[in-house]
């Protein structure tokens, strides 16, 4: 028997990795039906203002975005168990795929959103979102430096090649290629890296997102997160669509 790598095996991680992937799939479709029913509340409470108290709506408004947290609260478990598996989820389509940046949307969509779905803002509004959109963007680019600096300090192949051997290093005739401590100790950093950013990604879109909320009205928040919802479940249809074609 050789000598090689010590620990779990090539097909160990391949099972973990499928399992993993297959429960956040189970997850992500579940969660995308609750998305499709918050999103028909949201349609019918825009279509319905007069009708709604202030208090239903901040109601509503407050369960949609304790779904998200919901969302990201399962993904940082994945996160943990594979980052590689994250920066290219099986669970989205390609068309999704071309959407992401560190492993989701970027935190900047929501004031684009905003723009597009509400036109009543006061001055004191727009003057508060322009603030908030230049510290976002400033912190999307920290983020963008943080990433770069990880890969580079360490020679790290791209994301797509480690993620599409599960975080794995390469073999050859049944022998690792690199079989130094020195290898090892790049990949824990380099997962440890990755899940950092990550993980500061996520909380960056959803205080984002809280940030948003709380400079909006609740009317005003009900349009903004109907927008949102319809275009991730736009591109959740256009994408399956491609893949059927």
């Amino acid at each position: 028997m050789s000598k090689g790598f010590k620990g779990t095996s090539s097909t160990d991680d391949d099972n973990n990795n499928n399992g993993n992937g297959v429960l956040f799939k189970n997850f992500f479709e579940g969660w995308l039906v609750r998305q499709e029913h918050y999103l028909d509340e949201l349609i019918c409470a825009n279509q319905n203002f007069d009708e709604s108290s202030d208090d239903d709506l901040r109601e509503l408004v407050s369960r949609i975005l304790a779904h998200y947290q919901q969302y990201y609260e399962e993904k940082s478990k994945i996160t943990e168990r594979n980052v590689f598996l994250v920066f290219f989820p099986p669970w989205f389509t390609s068309l999704e795929q071309a959407f992401l940046w560190i492993a989701g949307f970027k935190p900047g969509l929501a004031f684009r959103l905003v723009t597009n779905s509400i036109d009543d803002l006061s001055e004191d509004q727009i003057q508060t979102l322009n603030r908030l959109m230049r510290e976002t963007k400033s912190q999307e680019r920290s983020l963008n430096d943080e990433l770069a600096k990880i890969q580079e300090s360490i020679g790290a192949p791209p994301l797509l090649e480690i993620a599409r051997c599960g975080g794995r290093r390469s073999v050859h005739g049944g022998e690792q290629e690199e079989k130094d401590s020195n290898s090892d100790s790049a990949m824990a950093a380099l997962k440890s890296g990755l899940e950092a950013v990550v993980t500061a990604a996520d909380r960056l879109r959803m205080s984002t997102a809280l940030k948003v909320t709380d400079v909006l009205e609740s009317a005003q928040s009900v349009k903004f997160l109907a927008a949102a919802a319809q275009l991730q479940l736009r591109l959740r249809s256009w994408g399956l669509e491609r893949r059927r074609s």
